[in-house]
């Protein structure tokens, strides 16, 4: 297994607090990954660790082997570590199309300029409008994004996301608060990822770890406490106490 991005014995603590206990966690290159455990089970911690929010108390995590555990968010964005959030952080006054080109452009290093040079990089263009049609934001190209449907808002943050051009994707709940009636675009978006993008899935929906993850970490009490296939987290009796309950587990 080659492996994407590892955390090794990572330990925060707030106070008299233990959010993160000693978690070492390999996350193969190429994987679907879900992290589950119950509210208060260390995963918002253990994101915020992964991506720069927050500094570890003592503990390494390396992406692709280098040692990123003092880097900044910007530097981990930059070397291909991006997540997407729970609740949306997109710019209600922008459209998809400026959205989608800033992030682009920013990433090409070229930023706030992308539209006086848009005419002469037509390659540019091209990203952009690929992003666009494979995330069906076309037909809201031009909409303000404050008044975009909330799955189509959800659609853009993970089109952002992939515009980066990230190594390894962390998402969030991408289909939290979304209606029933839209959540199957979200969730086929998700399920036609790049294969080269490694892809850690933050999720409580059962149904959606299940028919996406080839493998799940299920934390408890900041500490890993179970991990494996789908099959053998689905088997296990202590994620059947914890977690998951009789009719999931037995499913």
């Amino acid at each position: 297994m080659t492996v994407a991005l590892e955390t090794i014995n990572l330990v925060k603590r707030f106070s008299g607090i233990v959010a993160s206990n000693n978690v070492s966690l390999q996350i193969a290159k190429g994987a679907r990954h879900a992290l589950i455990g119950p509210n208060g089970a260390g995963k918002t911690t253990l994101i915020n660790l992964l991506t720069g929010v927050q500094r570890p108390t003592s503990g390494r995590i390396l992406l692709d082997g280098e040692d990123i555990s003092n880097r900044s968010t910007h530097e981990r964005v930059r070397l291909g570590i991006v997540r997407t959030f729970q609740i949306n952080q997109l710019f209600n006054d922008l459209t998809p199309l400026e959205t989608i080109g800033l992030a682009v452009s920013e990433r090409r290093g070229q930023g706030l300029d992308w539209w006086r040079i848009v005419g002469s990089r037509p390659d540019l263009v091209t990203e952009v409008v690929e992003i666009l049609e494979r995330f069906h934001l076309t037909d809201v190209i031009d909409k303000r994004t404050a008044v975009l449907p909330y799955g189509k808002q959800r659609l853009l943050e993970i089109a952002v996301a992939i515009a980066c051009r990230p190594r390894v994707l962390l998402l969030d709940e991408p289909a939290a608060g979304v209606p029933e009636d839209e959540r199957h675009e979200i969730l086929a978006a998700v399920a036609a990822l790049p294969s080269d993008v490694t892809v850690l899935l933050i999720e409580h929906d059962m149904d959606i770890v299940f028919s996406f993850a080839d493998r799940i970490s299920v934390l408890v009490n900041g500490a890993l406490f179970v991990e494996g296939s789908p099959e053998e987290v689905a088997r296990d009796p202590r994620v059947k106490a914890v977690y998951l309950g009789e009719e999931l587990a037995d499913a």
